[in-house]
């Protein structure tokens, strides 16, 4: 009875976002999956469905979700620690897997201290809320993703404490950078490494290069921070990401466990005083349980995964494969956005032609992201393809057969 107003209420809102285009369709459910075969790579079950799909839409970039490795360190943390933390960190919720895994993800990024959260979204805003002062001002790329977006409103940051320059576009930056009140003490310059919509990258050597221009401008110097979640594992020429890509290092990188390394949570890797500060500033980390033992111990395993010949085999193939699906594309004489990223996006132009094309997918077995108008602006309407490296070269085909007129 209490509930029947603010039900009503939502009810409309819900509408709303139905007739704007923005409402979410029902979320299908996995049901299992099938292994991989000579030519094939897993496909996957879902429920109400008697065929299996090739999932095209998977962070999982280096496949590692099923890897023995990963599932044997959970199996034996988890019999060992329990299947939760049972408490915070501060409350003797901290394990040896914990510590663990902070220290390999800090060596493997080349920082010298990191901290662990459920997920980069929390380490965004934990991040914010440590950094963020009165007299701190806040520059960030057009299409950052929306953890960057929401970190900074959590934290308080004010319009007049905030530039937003041009996508990629460095004469803008500068723009940004000199429009920053004198008065201000430090400078923070956010980006995601690579824009999980687009599969492009930020060009850290030249956001580094300029911000070092206007580092003596302020008490606290100008700080480059760059999200690099969908590029840890995936990106580079041993996987370290946008940084080993682009032959720059920002001072603070926040990644996740949960798309190349195939497991959970997220972290922030910078100096032992960054890290301390967000140890007991960042109320997303203080206040809220860790990840499991079992999550640290695979994620340490994928780690170890990806720093060996076959992380590096892994990555070569996902190469291939992403390569494989770039030329295809071009061949059938369809638009994309260059790049070497396993985020592959098919640019439609049209939200009617884009939405007929995801089910046309559909109904053949692919599992893909359609964006349309209004999440993008008109005439940016793009399908989302993700190779991982368990993707076949068989598979790869198999989506480009079901994509010619």
């Amino acid at each position: 009875m209490a509930l029947e107003r603010l039900d009503a209420a939502l009810t409309v809102e819900l509408q709303h976002l139905k007739d704007e285009g923005r409402g979410k369709a029902p979320e299908r459910v996995i049901t299992g999956c099938l292994p991989p075969d000579a030519t094939h790579g897993r496909r996957y079950t879902l429920e109400g469905y008697d065929r299996p799909f090739l999932r095209m839409n998977s962070n999982s970039y280096l496949s590692l979700s099923f890897h023995p490795t990963l599932l044997e360190a959970a199996d034996q943390a988890g019999r060992r620690y329990g299947v939760g933390p049972g408490a915070v960190r501060f409350i003797d919720g901290t394990s040896t897997p914990h510590s663990a895994l902070e220290q390999r993800i800090a060596g493997f990024v080349g920082c010298p201290a990191a901290r662990i959260f459920n997920s980069a979204y929390t380490a965004n805003c934990g991040l914010a809320l440590t950094l963020a002062t009165s007299r701190t001002h806040w520059i960030g790329d057009q299409l950052n993703h929306n953890s960057i977006i929401r970190a900074m409103r959590i934290a308080g940051v004010p319009g007049a404490n905030k530039g937003i320059y041009r996508h990629n576009d460095m004469d803008d930056l500068r723009r940004c950078l000199d429009e920053v009140d004198p008065v201000m003490e430090r400078v923070v310059v956010i980006f995601d490494g690579i824009f999980s919509m687009r599969g492009d990258h930020a060009p850290i050597d030249r956001i580094v290069e300029l911000c070092r221009d206007y580092h003596d401008r302020f008490r606290d110097g100008v700080i480059t921070v760059v999200d690099d979640s969908h590029g840890i594992g995936a990106y580079g020429a041993t996987g370290r990401g946008t940084v080993e890509f682009c032959g720059a290092m920002a001072d603070i990188v926040v990644g996740t466990f949960g798309k190349a390394f195939g497991v959970n949570g997220g972290f922030i890797a910078a100096s032992a005083t960054i890290v301390e500060a967000v140890r007991q500033k960042a109320d997303t980390y203080i206040y809220t349980n860790p990840l499991g033992a079992a999550d640290c111990a695979a994620a340490a395993g994928a780690i170890d995964i990806c720093d060996s010949g076959e992380g590096l085999a892994l990555l070569a193939n996902l190469q291939r494969r992403t390569g494989q699906l770039r030329a295809g594309l071009a061949a059938l004489g369809l638009e994309s956005i260059p790049g070497p990223h396993p985020i592959v996006p098919l640019l439609v132009r049209d939200t009617t032609a884009t939405r007929r094309l995801v089910e046309r997918l559909f109904e053949h077995g692919v599992l893909a992201v359609g964006l349309t108008y209004p999440v993008v602006p008109q005439g940016d309407e793009t399908i989302r393809f993700q190779v991982n490296a368990g993707h076949t070269a068989d598979d790869i085909d198999f989506l480009l057969s079901h994509l010619g007129v």
